[in-house]
């Protein structure tokens, strides 16, 4: 049984005043209110423990600050955290406040987090990497609330996405290890089908490994994993362990799975980049004091996050128009673990290679 929600006349019988000094006493104006009055007004409040009603207060105000959702699979991972970062920073710009829900690439979380979003107001909904992007759309679409698809999404394939060109992300890890260190055997780290990967960032993976495929061709093979770090380790020293020789070059799928396939190799005997040259994917380019610099092909994260709310809030009134969309750009950044760059005392030089 719900208990009755007190109101703003039961505290004004409590505190034997009118419903407008109640109002004054709470909204801390417009009119004064005598101090011993404003004591049996808020007395007469703890006693029936009233709350205002805070959506009825925003609806009398005009309002600076409106509201976007923002959905992301998992806060841990420095992409995911990057992106909502820089959508929380862009928003503000534009005077929202972005509530975030991290769905943990749990379907049943992320149609939770729609639904109690749309039930607040939003205004919009950015979702970066959707795992049941059927079932959060039918969400919006319902509450007419718009919806911006980011970096990938799983469920609803002809929707248009914003996002780096992961294809030619994959291109431009393999050709670089092929093209500029003459890496004639290459292995791919990554799990991209339904059996290898539970939770995890699959189609992403998928997509950078088709690319990859692409460049290597026959001189190609694939560690599968399910894109976890410890995954990641067992799998790559497996691969290790049984194989006769190293393979010259390794791309690993996601920046996830870069600690522990580099532990992995050094746990092998093996030396980076002097047996094996690698390339991963969205490292940390702030990040140069770990023992190894990782080349990495990395997304235009502000671009990506810049035309995602234009999308969300401009549209049509000028913005990007979501089918005019096409899949970014992805540039690489060079350094200790292909070779290309030599750690110097207290700096971590990187070049940047764009996709051709």
């Amino acid at each position: 049984m719900n208990v009755k929600r007190p109101t703003l006349t039961d505290v004004a019988k409590r505190a034997g005043t009118s419903t407008a000094v109640v109002s004054y006493v709470m909204n801390d104006g417009p009119r004064p209110v005598s101090e011993r009055l404003r004591a049996k007004v808020v007395a007469a409040a703890d006693e029936l423990d009233y709350r205002p009603d805070r959506n009825a207060r925003a609806l009398r105000r005009p309002r600076r600050w409106r509201q976007i959702g923002l959905l992301v699979p998992d806060m841990t991972m420095p992409l995911f955290g990057a992106f909502a970062g820089r959508v929380e920073i862009e928003a503000r710009a534009r005077d929202h406040l972005t509530m975030i829900g991290n769905t943990g690439f749990d379907p049943e979380r992320e149609l939770e987090f729609a639904t109690a979003f749309t039930d607040v107001g939003i205004d919009g909904l950015i979702v970066v990497g959707a795992v049941d992007a059927s079932g959060t759309g039918g969400i919006c679409a319902r509450a007419r609330i718009p919806v911006v698809w980011v970096h990938n999404s799983r469920g609803l394939l002809d929707s248009p996405i914003v996002g780096g060109d992961h294809h030619g992300a994959g291109r431009l890890a393999a050709g670089h290890l092929v093209e500029s260190h003459g890496c004639e055997n290459l292995v791919f780290v990554g799990g991209f089908t339904e059996k290898d990967v539970k939770h995890g960032d699959r189609e992403t993976v998928a997509q950078r490994f088709e690319g990859f495929r692409s460049v290597a061709g026959g001189r190609g093979d694939a560690i599968r994993t399910d894109l976890t770090a410890p995954g990641a380790y067992a799998a790559v020293s497996a691969y290790l362990r049984d194989r006769g020789e190293p393979p010259h070059g390794m791309v690993i799928g996601t920046s996830g799975q870069a600690a522990a396939t580099l532990r992995a190799i050094t746990d092998a005997g093996l030396n980076i980049p002097g047996d094996i040259r690698l390339v991963g994917f969205d490292a940390d380019t702030a990040d140069n004091f770990g023992q190894i610099t990782l080349a990495s092909a990395r997304q235009p994260i502000d671009a990506i996050t810049r035309t995602a709310l234009g999308c969300l809030l401009d549209t049509p009134k000028g913005g990007t128009a979501m089918e005019d969309l096409a899949r970014m750009e992805v540039v690489l950044d060079t350094g200790e673990s292909c070779g290309c760059v030599t750690r110097h005392p207290g700096a971590a030089a990187r070049t940047s290679v764009r996709v051709t």
